[in-house]
């Protein structure tokens, strides 16, 4: 895609988009408001675009019935046909892809399977927990073995057991050689699923790569180091005194404290005589700014 921008009115969803997805698993990370759903559905050929240019498999997607039949959609909002039973739901909507009945009924039973949803694949979708209409969701979208999954918030409403479930499901589709965009604002189970992340913020693209490509974008911005010590004033007292600290928060409530650094490196260096020095009685040190949440709450300051 380049230069991909999609606009409501004066409401601006994406603004000059460029960028290229590959094979394997891709989490899409960003705010509520950042433009992950507007950019899925211009994926899955639901709105057009409008300016730029986009193709998905080597095609223009909007309106594109010949695509349709090659991807697979499961959207954040929940609109079922209530009256029909979850077999019914899923089978209805592979016969979208060109599929007869009896072939559509075999996917769509095996699509439940795969989503643990056979039990109750005779009830009528209305009776469905919130967790259960997003499992029916996803079986409508992999029951016709898409080449390319498209994914909008999949584990919203879903109990640990059935997060962890999809999340195998979705490694296993990849493994069969799907592939899969899929959008969340829960960014410690994308980095649980990929290490490939494409992160938007206000409708355009902050960064792109692997967690730890993205992580070398913060050497710019001070790392953050917490202390646990028996002394942590005294400790403050003392790590004030380096030149590479730019800030000492100590906590009034326990015993701990969060330094923060223009360079980690040399710190972590200057620390050791430091702490040999004195009676501080440090009982722990982390970094607190090693996880996906804290890189992008960096890249969005």
């Amino acid at each position: 895609m380049n230069d991909l921008g999609r606009w409501y009115g004066q409401v601006v969803g994406l603004n000059d988009l460029s960028l290229e997805i590959g094979e394997g698993i891709t989490g899409l990370i960003g705010p509520n408001g950042a433009g992950k759903s507007t950019f899925l559905k211009l994926i899955a050929g639901e709105i057009r675009p409008s300016r730029g240019s986009l193709r998905v498999l080597g095609e223009v997607p909007f309106a594109n019935r010949a695509l349709f039949a090659r991807l697979g959609f499961c959207p954040q909002q929940d609109a079922l046909y209530e009256r029909m039973t979850g077999m019914q739901f899923v089978s209805f909507l592979v016969r979208l892809s060109g599929y007869s009945q009896a072939d559509a009924m075999k996917l769509a039973g095996r699509a439940l399977e795969r989503v643990d949803l056979m039990e109750a694949a005779h009830r009528p979708t209305r009776t469905y927990s919130k967790g259960m209409r997003q499992r029916v969701k996803l079986a409508q979208a992999i029951a016709h073995k898409p080449e390319l999954l498209v994914v909008d918030e999949p584990l919203t409403g879903l109990d640990p057991i059935a997060r962890e479930s999809l999340t195998s499901l979705f490694k296993e589709l990849a493994s069969e050689g799907t592939s899969i965009l899929l959008s969340s604002h829960v960014l410690h189970e994308v980095e649980s699923m990929t290490n490939e992340i494409v992160l938007l913020h206000r409708g355009r693209l902050l960064a792109q790569g692997e967690v730890r490509e993205v992580r070398d974008l913060l050497s710019r911005h001070p790392r953050r180091i917490e202390f646990s010590a028996r002394s942590p004033r005294k400790l403050a007292g003392a790590l004030m005194e380096l030149e590479l600290v730019s800030s000492i928060q100590v906590s009034a409530e326990d015993s701990r404290l969060l330094v923060e650094t223009s360079d980690a490196g040399g710190f972590f260096r200057a620390l050791t005589p430091v702490v040999a020095s004195g009676d501080f009685g440090v009982t722990s040190m982390e970094c607190a700014d090693e996880d996906l949440e804290s890189v992008f709450d960096y890249l969005v300051t």
